[in-house]
């Protein structure tokens, strides 16, 4: 009778694990970047992209032209939550929706935009470049930020920590990769998921 227990009790234990682990996998939610892999990208350009401190660090260019880690899924309709930190002389972003992954730009992909010294500050840190302004630009040089973007059909929502910067419909691209871009100053990415809906 105590083994019957035994293996009763193993059982219910088990099966209580296996529900909690169930549960965990299936909110939906897939890691593309946390503090102890890179992921796996396919690069276009090149940087020094490296795990430092629990976190994906890129500070240089190997060359000319911008680096980004592009996404070997394309997703349609999504939520990604990220969390990402930059020096005042960062130029980065979080491409979505790429038409295609050998060419990333603001013209194939929405680039949903990291950058406190653009220019022309409506399309700067918050915005979706040319697609969604930001008025006025938050700042996010020098701290830990979070990024929740959301694109189900043509509508896109871009969430900064916890104040919504954009609220917009477009339908320039449906579907596609998504990218973590590095342009200048020192950038970095932790806690990157995506969730299809």
């Amino acid at each position: 009778m105590k083994h019957v227990w035994t293996l009763a009790a193993g059982l219910l234990i088990g099966t209580a694990l296996s529900l909690s682990l169930a549960s965990a996998e299936g909110d939906g939610w897939i890691t593309l970047v946390d503090g102890t892999k890179k992921g796996d990208w396919d690069e276009v350009g090149k940087a020094n992209w490296a795990l430092k401190d629990g976190a994906l660090v890129a500070d240089k260019l190997d060359g000319k032209d911008l680096s980004y880690l592009v996404s070997k899924n394309s997703y349609k309709d999504f939520q990604i939550k990220a969390e990402f930190w930059t020096d005042e002389e960062a130029n980065s972003g979080i491409f979505i929706r790429c038409d295609t992954n050998k060419t990333i730009d603001s013209k194939v992909c929405y680039e949903v935009n990291i950058f406190d010294k653009r220019p022309d500050p409506t399309y700067g840190t918050g915005a979706i470049v040319d697609v969604g302004k930001v008025n006025p630009m938050p700042r996010a040089a020098g701290k830990w930020n979070t990024y929740e973007i959301t694109a189900q059909g043509p509508h896109l929502v871009v969430v900064l920590n916890g104040q919504k910067t954009v609220d917009v419909q477009d339908s320039k691209h449906a579907s596609g990769t998504i990218a973590l871009q590095y342009g200048s100053g020192v950038v970095k990415f932790r806690n990157v998921q995506i969730k299809p809906l």
